[in-house]
Parts: structure tokens; C-alpha cells; sequence
């Protein structure tokens, strides 16, 4: 049983085409098989919803009247960088508008851009005879700039480590707040509906794939920062950070909803994204990789007491286990929390069902696959003539 991209997208265009999300077709499996469910099922949805703090916009502000070459940006007192063309900004979620007060940041300013709020301006630059002006102070939202389109050069990693703390105070960090004595253990995975577990090798997912992005239309643009392949797998997909995208689509159309900022306390700001890949079921191989469940995905439990990139993992635990709400550790039964929500996650990928199987949403073959081996490569305090 064999299909193609053109097939599936005239059944899509017909209203005919048969999707099911990464979850509904689990139960399709078990009950019928592989081979019976590649014969129903012609795409499969998936969904993720998280913290993706590599994440920005790229702004184009129009020209103003003298024009100004703008150098120094900011954006609701949050400094977006300006090294670009004369009215060309990036925005990155993580900025922040005061170091001493956590509560603002980059995130805030695309969250209220998609929302259609009122964003203070500020601009100053050296004067030129192409750009006499000096200085602006004005306002402008998404109705009165050029472009504006996220891109973001990691998002949706394949799996990623799991956090606790052996350490004796609290620890604030990216994956939430650590308890002391091992008190909690987070994660950040949609584990079986998480796009990129769900193709594992990335064999439908490349630069040009249309994919749901904050509510909208984006598109992979690239391979992501940190992509690497050379994590362990078990039964077929990696336990650990692996592969990751880099993302763009359009601010207009997407929804607060699904673009969301995140502060974390004590340690910074993310922006809560909502990401739904499409799996078309080409063959049996691509619907055996769409049928990994919770229970067969692992992630390695990562000591963040341990200050180092080289942590040693103290054990691997299944999303199942995780998703139970407590898992054993060192003979205690210690709680777990997502940092990931299942929740926005379904809703991700029950929205890309439904505009797929209205006809609204087809789907894009690759033009460039992402790379088959990638290491990634550690920054070590070296010489000029050690780097050459």
C-alpha cells in the first residue's frame, strides 16, 4: 500500500481525505493493524504545545518622514536588534526589558503584536545624507507595519531531558522550579503527539513543509539550531535532545491562543508556541512510525544540581510513567510535571485535522531534506590559532 503527496492532496481538495490525530490513530492500530489502518488513514496529525525560547519576530517598520536609519531599537522598553536595514528590527522572545524585573520581555511584545495591541516604538541612530533623522518616539501594531513573521531558529525538539534536583535549596531553571532533595522531577515533551517523534528520521518533514504555527501557516525553514542525530534511540525514535527546526510564518493569522509568553521565575522568559505537523501516511513504514506510544518514548532524568553540559543521566523514564504523575526515584515515589501542555497539544492537532479535512490546508513535499548525520560541536575557550 503505497500513496503519494498528489494523491493524498486531491482527496484533500475532494473534502474525502481520512485524518486522524497522533492519539485517535493508536486505537485504530491496535484494533486493526498496520496494514488495515494504512489503507484508512491518509494523514496523521500531531501537535506539540511549549516553551520555545528560540523564538523571535522580524519586523519591518516602514519609513518615516525624514527617514531614520535605525540602530538602536526598542519596543515597549524591550531593545530588538537593529544591525539590520534601515527599518528592519528582530524582536527575541527571550529579551528583556530590565534585567532587575523579569516580569517583560521579548515574548510579551510578539504575544501583544499578535494581539492586535498598541506597541511603543523608540529608534535613535547617527544622522547620514540618506537618513538625516536622528530619533523617533511613535506607536504601531501589526495593522500599521510591513512584515512581521516569526522566525525561529529552534523549535519543536524530538525529545528532551527530564530535570530534578539533588541539591539542598530550590533551583529556578528553564525547566521550571526544582525542589531540593529530588523533590520533583519536570519534563517538557508531548511525547506520542509530538511531531517530531512521530517521524522520526524526518522522512515527510523538510525545508517547505506547511505545518500549524501559533494558529496560523508556517513553514520549516531549515534545520534547527543543535540539530544533531547522533542521540541513542530505542524502539525507533531518540532518547534525548536530537533533532529540531527552524520555523517562519506570518504574525498575521496566528492567535494569542497559541502564542503565548512565559515567564519562569527566577530565571527568565519564554513564548509558549502552539506547533501542529502534518505525517502523511505514504507507506505501512510511515504509519508504523506514527504508531510510537507514551509508553515506548524515554527521556534521560538530568541532575541540574550538576552545573555542568555533561551531566550524566540518572536513569531513562518512559512519557507513560511520567504522564502517571509520579515516578520512583531512589526508593521515593516523586511527582512530575509538564512544563508541556497535553491539553493545547490535542487542541493543536484536532485544529490541523479539521482544516485538512475541510480542504483549507494541503500538504507540501519537501524541497530539501534535513541532514542524515549532524554531531553537534561544544564552544571550548581556545586560541586563534587553535580554531584555524
Amino acid at each position: 500500500m503505497k500513496r503519494t503527496y498528489e494523491e493524498i492532496n486531491r482527496k484533500i481538495e475532494a473534502e474525502d481525505a481520512v485524518v486522524m490525530t497522533a492519539e485517535e490513530v493508536l486505537g485504530l492500530i491496535e484494533s486493526k493493524g498496520i496494514e488495515e489502518a494504512t489503507k484508512e488513514v491518509d494523514v496523521v496529525t500531531t501537535g506539540t504545545f511549549g516553551a520555545m525560547c528560540s523564538s523571535g519576530a522580524f519586523l519591518n517598520f516602514g519609513h518615516s518622514e525624514p527617514p531614520i536609519k535605525m540602530q538602536h531599537v526598542s519596543l515597549n522598553g524591550v531593545a530588538a536588534y537593529g544591525g539590520l536595514a534601515a527599518v528592519d528590527a528582530y524582536i527575541g522572545a527571550t529579551e528583556l526589558r530590565n534585567d532587575e524585573d523579569m516580569s517583560y520581555g521579548g515574548a510579551h511584545v510578539i504575544e501583544e503584536l499578535v494581539a492586535g495591541k498598541a506597541i511603543h516604538l523608540k529608534a535613535n541612530s547617527y544622522c547620514s545624507d540618506c537618513y538625516p533623522r536622528k530619533d523617533i518616539d511613535t506607536y504601531i501594531s501589526l495593522k500599521t507595519i510591513n512584515q512581521a513573521y516569526l522566525y525561529n531558529p529552534r523549535n519543536i525538539y524530538q525529545n528532551y531531558g527530564l530535570a530534578t534536583n539533588s541539591s539542598e535549596k530550590t533551583l529556578y531553571t528553564y525547566m521550571g522550579k526544582l525542589l531540593p532533595h529530588y523533590g520533583n522531577v519536570t519534563y517538557s515533551s508531548a511525547g506520542q503527539l509530538s511531531p517530531l517523534l512521530n517521524d522520526p528520521q524526518l522522512r515527510t518533514i523538510g525545508i517547505g513543509t506547511r505545518i500549524f504555527l501559533g494558529g496560523g501557516v508556517g513553514y520549516v525553514a531549515w534545520e534547527g539550531t543543535q540539530y544533531k542525530t547522533t542521540t541513542a534511540t530505542k524502539n525507533g525514535v531518540p532518547v534525548g535532545a536530537a533533532r529540531s527546526l527552524a520555523l517562519i510564518g506570518d504574525l498575521r493569522g496566528m492567535s494569542p491562543e497559541f502564542v503565548r509568553a512565559l515567564n519562569f521565575q527566577k530565571y527568565g522568559l519564554s513564548l509558549g508556541l502552539g506547533i501542529g505537523v502534518p505525517i502523511p501516511i505514504l507507506d505501512e513504514d510511515m504509519m508504523r512510525c506514527v504508531s510510537i506510544r507514551d509508553d515506548q518514548i524515554f527521556a534521560p532524568l538530568l541532575d541540574y544540581a550538576v552545573q555542568s553540559r555533561n551531566r550524566k543521566p540518572i536513569k531513562e523514564i518512559s512519557y507513560a510513567e511520567l504522564r502517571s504523575g509520579c515516578i520512583e526515584l531512589h526508593g521515593n515515589q516523586v511527582k512530575t510535571s509538564s512544563l508541556s501542555s497535553y491539553y493545547k497539544a490535542r487542541i493543536v492537532a484536532g485544529q490541523l485535522k479539521k482544516w485538512i479535512e475541510k480542504g483549507d490546508f494541503t500538504l507540501t513535499q519537501p524541497v530539501a531534506a534535513m541532514p542524515k548525520e549532524r554531531a553537534q560541536k561544544p564552544l571550548e575557550v581556545m586560541s586563534m590559532e587553535d580554531v584555524v
